[in-house]
């Protein structure tokens, strides 16, 4: 059994050059990988393609990454938390993709799965489809979406094992599975590190054939974007 483990969080991301395509799991401030992203903004790589369901908040997530200019293009389908990404996107600094929800969790599925397009009906007749092929299948209209691949697909779980086996926890489990199958290097952190063995396999969300690296994270803050409570 081959052990992914690696030492440190800057042991992981070493690697992530200056231009890289970047897919980073996570659903708000859910699931994201906390560490992998700091780890990023003292590394200080900068002109970065990243793929995300949405763009952190200001002072959090891949907001850091934006305050520092990292990030020269986001592809996401939800930007709403972010008073700089919408700064840097009016003021022509930052390049922007927004795409459906579900279609970017479809182009991420797909690009793992090894399938380069397929057709949906989200974002026909909008600007979404805009130059794209249309098709239309039993009386309704589709749209032709690529998939969507990375260099770096960076994710985080609850639990993982030595061999990269993993389980996601809660909302946690949307977009990081598929992100994990379509990155070239996928890195994973984890609440806990536990040896081979030690996950009941009918559990395991994400297998550890898709996992290059993986290593426990420390410190978690899992914020959350919008706090509500009763009076």
């Amino acid at each position: 059994m081959i052990n992914k483990v690696v030492a440190s969080v800057e042991e992981a991301v070493a690697d992530i050059h200056d231009g890289a395509t970047l897919m980073l799991g996570g659903f708000g401030l859910c699931g994201i990988p906390e560490n992998s992203i700091s780890a990023l903004v003292r590394k200080g790589v900068k002109n970065l393609t990243c793929i995300s369901n949405n763009a952190g908040v200001d002072d959090f997530g891949i907001g850091l990454m934006l305050q520092q200019r990292q990030v020269r293009k986001m592809i996401a389908s939800y930007v709403g938390e972010n008073k700089e990404f919408e700064r840097q996107l009016l003021s022509g600094e930052l390049e922007v993709e927004l795409i459906p929800q579900g279609t970017l969790a479809e182009r991420c599925r797909a690009g793992g799965a090894g399938i380069p397009a397929f057709f949906t009906p989200a974002g026909y007749g909008t600007e979404i489809a805009e130059g794209k092929e249309t098709r239309e299948y039993d009386g309704k209209m589709y749209v032709l979406e690529e998939w969507l691949r990375a260099d770096f697909a960076i994710v985080k779980a609850w639990k993982g094992d030595t061999a990269g086996n993993l389980i996601y926890r809660g909302t946690a489990r949307n977009f990081n599975p598929m992100m994990a199958t379509a990155g070239k290097i996928t890195i994973a952190e984890v609440e806990e590190l536990v040896p081979v063995g030690e996950l009941d396999p009918n559990q395991i969300h994400t297998p550890g054939v898709f996992i290059q690296r993986i290593f426990q994270g420390k410190d978690y803050e899992k914020r959350i974007e919008q706090r509500t409570i009763s009076k």
